[in-house]
């Protein structure tokens, strides 16, 4: 489990399988994020079924299917007031941010289709984000990518 930020910035504990060794692994030498990734994490990330354990946070209310992917707690301080919008609604599974873009989208993009997520808020826009996210895994599934990580939120980029 880690904290994360959820509705209105409150903190809750979200729920998810370990898929990488923590970052000094046997000798002690940092690793890069590829390298760190687990061989059982790599097949569950390849098949997003590293995300599953969270729809027990979508039952217990603190997560919504479709909304801004929580982010890191230590993010909050960076926000300004227009990014810290994304709070006021439920994180979600997957969100608008997930597959409009990829890990190499940048953070003010991520940003900018998080806080257009929460502008258009509605049924119509969930059922068209639920839809392109099963595309997108089914597509990642039989041609995977070899997406890379995207750095750390610093406030700057």
């Amino acid at each position: 489990m880690q904290r994360r930020p959820g509705k209105d910035g409150e903190l809750f504990s979200i729920i998810k399988f370990k898929t990488m060794y923590d970052e000094a692994h046997k000798y002690k030498n940092p690793m890069s994020e590829e390298e760190r990734i687990t061989f059982v994490g790599s097949i569950l990330r390849h098949t997003h079924l590293d995300e599953l354990p969270q729809l027990l946070n979508v039952l217990k209310g603190e997560m919504s299917l479709i909304g801004p992917r929580p982010l890191l707690p230590e993010y909050l301080q960076l926000y300004d007031n227009v990014q810290q919008r994304r709070h006021l609604v439920k994180p979600g599974i997957t969100g608008w941010a997930q597959v409009s873009g990829q890990n190499t989208t940048s953070w003010h993009d991520v940003f900018l289709m998080d806080l257009w997520y929460v502008e258009h808020v509605s049924l119509k826009t969930d059922g068209l984000i639920f839809f392109l996210t099963v595309k997108k895994i089914m597509k990642e599934i039989f041609m995977p990518s070899r997406e890379k990580h995207r750095e750390k939120f610093t406030g700057n980029n």
